[in-house]
């Protein structure tokens, strides 16, 4: 699949954003060079028959993107949250990406709902609305249970958005594929296994069974968090392409007029969204990784409502700590530290200069901190850190991109909310509890505790293991009867000891 046919699909992008006039806008707003613009063009104006017209009531670069298909309606959605990158415009243009997409119909949406649950509509549901939102992957009907009379929000992808979807991400790993071998220096970024990440991610979010599945754990794990709150899954009417939900009403996290007029406090808002977010990464390891305005809405008591449970975001718990411990150092300005997290993580490689990396991070901090309040990004601070590390030969972190990408767009919900936000003085007191509860001699203790446990459980099969080492060497030796014992205790200390080293490891890493 992935052959040169994707040159064409490629060469359309272009072609699709000239012919939509979006091609000006977008290289505008990223403040493209010269030769870039130049290059942009050639490759786009001669090809403009190629290009989708899409739908030209949009704006140029919504109608471009929409014409594209949904992977790139996932790029601009994550845009849509930056109006510090792309200017207040594009942002503006970009938003109706979220959840104001053209539907599908209401009755390709009950045939889909009755095959998938395997039961009438009329079954199942007394009421059964038009369609209330419409994203690039699936839409949401507003419903009443026949059971019970409790409204219900029933989300169902779009017909043959597998199908689409393949064919964008097929054309990204060929163009992955170029760009790995056409510039070696690239190759550091490691492009196919990032498009493979993402891949993954978006695999599956087209199965709404385990979106169900996601939203149940996150639930259990912030249930006790004041001020957030999740709809519970409908366990009984969900399936692979059908997802139901208790219904909630709220304000969309965007629309700020509406949310001033409701008496909410946008500031708290702005600042609980960061916290929320911090607060589930390190805490729990399990974070909403699609945080944009159309994702989160604020109920009549203030409490935040998240929804799209489709892309989550994992990381263990050693990941935890080095990604806490190289926020901590930024926020404390203490560089050595952050230098010597990435070293002692394996990011940089040993053969670089730690008091030389310390000083280059340095100049990426220094700058930032000394800006107003309201300038201080943690995206530009990621932008310039990605700059740095490239110099030092640091690889890309595939598990990390996507608790980086949510950190971005999580800041760009919340400068919408609050421009004047102090990003590092909210993320200061949940990082900080992090590190106290997660690194330090309680912390030491607690890892000596699992893996005593750890060790407890497998004692009894530790005889049998070494046992079973013991005969291993003994048949390779039993050509070697006078050297049988003086090879066969090495062999034994050995096995115990990688044994034990295993279990640690298990345990702490």
């Amino acid at each position: 699949m992935r052959g040169p046919h994707n040159i064409i699909r490629l060469i359309r992008t272009g072609a699709t954003l000239e012919r939509t006039g979006a091609m000006n806008i977008v290289l505008d707003a990223f403040e493209a060079p010269k030769a870039v613009r130049i290059l942009a063009h050639m490759l786009g104006k001669p090809f403009q028959w190629l290009g989708y017209k899409g739908d030209p009531d949009m704006p140029p670069a919504t109608r471009a993107l929409t014409a594209l298909g949904p992977a790139y309606i996932k790029f601009g959605q994550v845009l849509s949250t930056r109006p510090d990158v792309v200017g207040d415009e594009l942002a503006e243009q970009l938003r109706v990406l979220q959840d104001k997409l053209p539907p599908f119909s209401k009755d390709k949406a009950m045939a889909e709902v009755e095959k998938e649950l395997g039961q009438p509509i009329g079954e199942m549901f007394s009421a059964f609305s038009e369609p209330i939102a419409a994203a690039s992957i699936a839409q949401v009907h507003k419903a009443k249970l026949v059971s019970t009379g409790e409204d219900v929000a029933v989300k169902v992808l779009r017909p043959g958005i597998e199908r689409a979807f393949r064919k964008d991400v097929d054309a990204f790993y060929f163009a992955a594929g170029i760009v790995q071998f056409c510039a070696p220096g690239a190759r550091r970024l490691r492009p196919i296994d990032v498009i493979e990440h993402f891949d993954g991610v978006v695999r599956g979010e087209l199965d709404l069974r385990l979106e169900s599945a996601a939203a149940s754990e996150y639930a259990a794990n912030t249930k006790d968090d004041a001020g957030f709150w999740l709809p519970p899954v409908v366990w009984s009417l969900s399936a692979r392409r059908v997802m139901t939900l208790s219904w909630a009403d709220g304000i969309p996290l965007g629309e700020n007029d509406a949310l001033d007029a409701a008496g909410h406090d946008r500031r708290d808002l702005a600042e609980r969204v960061l916290r929320m977010f911090l607060l589930h990464a390190l805490r729990d390891g399990f974070f909403h990784a699609d945080m944009h305005q159309g994702n989160l809405k604020v109920a009549a008591n203030g409490d935040i409502i998240a929804y799209d449970y489709g892309i989550m975001g994992h990381i263990d718990e050693y990941t935890r700590r080095v990604y806490a411990e190289i926020l901590f150092g930024f926020i404390r300005r203490d560089y050595k530290r952050v230098a010597e997290v990435h070293f002692e993580a394996g990011y940089v490689p040993a053969n670089q200069d730690v008091d030389e990396f310390a000083r280059a991070l340095r100049a990426v901090g220094e700058p930032i901190f000394g800006m107003d309040a309201s300038n201080i990004s943690m995206g530009r601070l990621l932008n310039y850190l990605f700059e740095v590390t490239e110099r030092f030969g640091m690889e890309t972190r595939t598990e990390l991109i996507l608790l980086q990408r949510t950190m971005v767009v999580v800041e760009g919900v919340a400068r919408s909310l609050d421009s004047h936000i102090n990003i590092w003085e909210v993320a200061r007191p949940v990082v900080e509890d992090y590190i106290k509860q997660s690194i330090g001699p309680r912390a030491a203790l607690k890892d000596f505790g699992k893996t005593a446990l750890v060790l407890a459980r497998f004692g009894p099969r530790l005889p049998t293991l070494v046992e079973n080492a013991l005969i291993a060497q003994t048949q390779k030796d039993d050509h070697r009867n006078s050297g049988f014992t003086a090879s066969l205790l090495p062999a034994a200390i050995g096995a115990t000891a990688g044994i034990v080293a295993t279990l640690l490891a298990m345990t702490l890493g």
